[in-house]
């Protein structure tokens, strides 16, 4: 028993320096990563580079994705800010009922790296056609793909993969088409006999 105890406190602990790592590279008040020269006179190799590595590139240029459900299809896009998040040109705060705005919100806020992304970051998002509901579940979609690209993290793919399967995937599940001799797909009209 405590051999198990040791172990899973010495796993969160590493899985918490792998967030506050991660965190810290997203984050702009973040401590700069110390880069050495190889010879005394030259330049260090990260100063030589305009654009930085693939991972942060991703934040500070932009990232886009899109999400889609029956009808509705919604494009996300990431680009470097003060954390704003629009919808349509309105304030996410705005949105009622506040249990859509929770829909949502759900894939920034069940992950402290992507809520890391979230805040150092302005997200801008365009959603058109079906209903409310579907429109809340496009945004909900397109913006945890965002968060994926944007973090460049398999380990969040996979926590929101755990968590929830369609915060992820499409749903491919359309309305079937009304049929003749009734009044939707697959329902009839009522016969009388008398």
């Amino acid at each position: 028993m405590p051999e198990e105890k040791a172990k899973n406190e010495n796993i969160e602990q590493k899985d918490v320096k792998d967030l506050d790592k991660e965190l810290s590279e997203f984050m702009p008040g973040a401590a700069p990563k110390k880069v050495q020269a190889k010879q005394p006179g030259t330049q260090p190799k990260a100063a030589k580079k305009k654009s930085g590595s693939k991972r942060q590139a991703a934040v500070r240029d932009k990232v886009i994705s899109k999400g889609k459900r029956k009808r509705a299809i919604a494009r996300v896009s990431i680009t470097s800010g003060r954390g704003t998040i629009l919808i349509n040109g309105r304030d996410v705060e705005l949105i009622k009922p506040k249990e859509l705005k929770n829909l949502i919100l759900e894939p920034i806020t069940i992950s402290p790296v992507a809520g890391g992304i979230a805040r150092a970051s302005d997200i801008k998002v365009n959603v058109f056609g079906g209903g409310i509901s579907g429109q809340a579940q496009a945004i909900r979609t397109a913006l945890a793909k965002a968060m994926v690209k944007a973090s460049n993290s398999e380990e969040l793919r996979k926590a929101y993969m755990t968590y929830d399967r369609s915060i992820i995937v499409d749903d491919y599940r359309r309305v079937e088409p009304k049929k003749f001799l009734g009044p939707k797909a697959r329902s009839r009209f009522q016969t009388s006999y008398r």
